[in-house]
Order: structure tokens, then C-alpha cells, then sequence
């Protein structure tokens, strides 16, 4: 999607960081009162790193690290469509917009904005122990921050064989502040009760946010930002709608595992199949309901509700 170019950008609640070192992917920290033990890779957007690690020797790794992304010149909407850390920003103004007002009047749950970090190399989180590059952006509960390195997009599309195009790179946002949503309504210890497999309670998860990042995108183009009379974006486009679709699929735990591994294995499943989080995403677009996201009440998550 194309923001709007005189469109003014927030950058309170965005920090910027950068590092190198730290945990590899799939490692594990003490964070949080108690020494409640947080297995990182549970929160992350759609990579496993399990499946995968043989695959991230080189490029974006926990090895490299660099200056902290800059976000200075992220002013206006045509700063985002030039610059991928200005959209990152952008896109994390607009999902604001969508969900401060859809999740009130839809749950009575206020919106609460999350903060966001974009980093390089790696990142320590306030709960969440630390991460590197290598595991894809995230969100981590404890802090209620949404962590980015704009890298990934790249990943995404060499590696992922996903699409690297703008609707792409804002649906992994969007899916990122979908689990701060699961957060704000009490959700987001669902998935740690039931960790792996085709329909357990990660999957469900993973394919909520999914979902709440279509609710995201069917309402972008249409709710006026603070302020303004005109949303941050300008209407979607079939082939912009085929670029996030491609981003969803590229991330499925199948896909993932066949490339890795040449095979599949839906026991160890952690997201949801690569058609699973394209249907779950088209639920929230075509309908822009929280209760038909509802992923843990229906029998079988490959089969959400029909919208037509």
C-alpha cells in the first residue's frame, strides 16, 4: 500500500538501537519477576529457527551489527515511501489508527499504542532476554514493544521466497501488533499451554495475528488519521493484496521445513501452514471483525469461517 505523501509521521514511542552478539536464534533467557524462563523464539513473527538455522549463515546473522537505524528524515508519508525504516514507522502510525479505534468499540478493551524498536544486529528486550537479527522481527509481551530489524524484509524475499514489496513489509508489522492486541485482551499466554503442533495453541495464535493484521489492512485505507480527514494510506490494490498474501505464505511452517529439510512435519508446527495464514489473513480483511479471528474457537484452524 502507498502512503499518502503529505501525510505527518509519529515517531514517539519508536527507538532505535544497535549491537552485536547476544543469543543465537532459538536461544533461551531468565527474564521477568520471578525468573520466568522465556523461550524467545515463541514470540517471533513466522520463522522457526529450529527448522531453519542451517539457513541463516550468512547476510542478516547475529554476527553482523552496525549503526542504529536512522528515522531522522521520517517526516511525511512520502518519507515512508522512499525509506523502509520511515515505513516501518508509518505503518506503525496506521495499525495505531485502525486499532484505537476498532478494538474499543469492537471488545471495549482500550487501545493502548505499543512502543517500537528498530535495531541492527541484536537487541535486549525488557522481558523477553536477547535476540539477534537472524530470528526475524517480534514482539515481546513483557515490555509491550514490537522489535524490527528492516533486514528481514530482504530475508524474506531471498530466502522465504516471499514478496519484498511495501504491503508485504507492513503485514509483518501489522502481524507484530496483532499480538499486542492478544496481549491487551489477556491472550497471550494461550499459546505457551500448547506449544507444537498443527492445532495447537502457538498455531491458533500465530493465525489470530494473521488475522488481526488483515483486520489491519482491510481498514487502512478507510480510517481517517488524527488530525486528518484522509487515512495514512491510499487504497489497496489487488496485486498490493497478492504481495502480503505472498509474505504470509512464505513464513508457513511447511514451507519453511521444506525448504530446510525437504520435508514437513506438522507435529513440530509453530504458525500455521503457509494456506492457513493467507486464510486467516483474508478472514480479518474481508471482514474487520475481532470475533472472526476468534482462531481457538474453531475445530480445525484450517478451516476459519467462509466471508465469501
Amino acid at each position: 500500500m502507498t502512503f499518502n505523501d503529505g501525510m505527518q509521521l509519529n515517531t514517539d514511542g519508536v527507538s532505535t538501537s544497535s549491537g552485536g552478539g547476544g543469543l543465537g536464534p532459538g536461544g533461551m533467557m531468565l527474564g521477568g519477576g520471578g525468573g520466568l524462563i522465556v523461550l524467545v523464539i515463541a514470540l517471533l513473527f513466522g520463522v522457526n529457527p529450529g527448522n531453519i538455522t542451517s539457513g541463516l549463515t550468512g547476510g542478516n546473522n547475529s554476527s553482523q551489527s552496525g549503526a542504529a537505524p536512522d528515522i531522522s528524515m521520517c517526516k511525511t508519508g512520502a518519507d515512508a515511501n522512499r525509506n523502509v525504516n520511515c515505513r516501518v514507522v508509518a505503518t506503525a502510525n496506521s495499525v495505531n489508527t485502525v486499532w484505537s479505534v476498532e478494538l474499543p468499540k469492537q471488545t471495549g478493551v482500550q487501545y493502548v499504542p505499543p512502543k517500537v524498536r528498530l535495531f541492527t544486529g541484536s537487541v535486549s528486550t525488557g522481558g523477553c532476554g536477547t535476540a539477534t537479527s537472524a530470528v526475524g522481527p517480534f514482539y515481546c509481551p513483557a515490555d509491550r514493544t514490537a522489535y524490527f530489524d528492516t533486514g528481514f524484509f530482504q530475508e524474506l524475499k531471498d530466502r522465504f521466497g516471499g514478496s519484498n514489496n511495501p504491503l508485504a513489509q507492513e503485514y509483518v508489522v501489522a502481524h507484530e501488533f496483532g499480538h499486542h492486541v492478544q496481549n491487551l485482551l489477556g491472550d497471550s499466554n494461550r499459546a505457551s499451554r500448547d506449544p507444537k503442533g498443527p492445532q495447537s495453541g502457538s498455531v491458533r495464535m500465530e493465525l489470530q495475528a494473521d488475522c488481526y493484521a488483515g483486520i489491519w489492512a482491510g481498514r487502512a485505507d478507510k480510517q481517517a488519521a488524527p488530525g486528518s480527514n484522509q487515512p495514512f494510506l491510499q487504497p489497496i490494490t489487488q496485486a498490493q493484496l497478492q504481495d502480503a498474501l505472498s509474505a504470509a505464505a512464505a513464513v508457513g511452517d511447511d514451507r519453511i521445513q521444506k525448504a530446510a529439510t525437504g520435508r514437513v512435519n506438522p507435529e513440530s508446527w509453530t504458525h500455521g501452514s503457509s494456506d492457513e495464514r493467507q486464510k486467516w489473513f483474508m478472514v480479518g480483511y474481508k471482514t474487520s471483525n475481532v470475533k472472526m479471528c476468534d482462531t481457538f474457537s474453531v475445530p480445525d484452524v484450517s478451516n476459519p469461517p467462509a466471508v465469501g
